[in-house]
């Protein structure tokens, strides 16, 4: 019956079926609810337990950064035009249409801007990948502008220590009286 439950007058062989609600435990309209007599037990059987329609699932894969997803759709848009104009040229060229030859042109020309679009997301998820550190090579470009970063840190955190430890108004003579 999918979800919703069955509200017609119980026949003779109905009646066993109508007063053995579903229970949220029960996962079959025909398995009726185990549970004692009890009257809470029947109050929390009379209301119908309704099964969401779907489920959230997580995401199998994370989302793209901004900039390649930026080259992705441009370059979806940029192929399915070519593929418009190597169609309609084709079109052209069995009809015998004097369309026919820069519908050509433009199409090789488009197929050519078609293919840097594509070489462009490749390019693009490359160098997001080196600046934002996701490929941890020991080569990686991202890995040492981390540890350039790290040394630095710890070169300002070591000044402001000895700066700290110095007093201020003394001669910077630690040793005479």
């Amino acid at each position: 019956m999918g979800t919703a439950e069955r509200r017609v007058a119980p026949e003779v062989g109905d009646a066993a079926h109508q007063t053995a609600r579903r229970g949220p435990e029960a996962l079959d309209h025909d398995i009726p609810a185990h549970g004692g007599g009890t009257a809470e037990s029947t109050a929390a059987q009379e209301q119908p337990h309704y099964r969401p329609l779907w489920f959230e699932e997580p995401a199998r894969r994370r989302r793209m950064p901004d900039p390649v997803r930026t080259a992705a759709v441009r370059a979806v848009l940029i192929i399915a035009v070519t593929l418009i104009q190597a169609m309609v040229a084709f079109l052209c060229t069995l009809a015998g249409s004097w369309l026919a030859f820069p519908m050509v042109l433009s199409s090789v020309a488009s197929t050519v801007v078609a293919t840097w679009a594509a070489l462009d997301v490749w390019v693009t998820r490359q160098v997001w990948n080196q600046r934002n550190g996701v490929v941890s090579a020991p080569s990686s470009t991202a890995r040492s502008l981390r540890c350039e970063r790290r040394r630095a840190r710890r070169q300002a955190r070591a000044a402001e220590r000895a700066q700290e430890r110095i007093r201020p108004g003394g001669t910077g003579q630690l040793s005479h009286p």
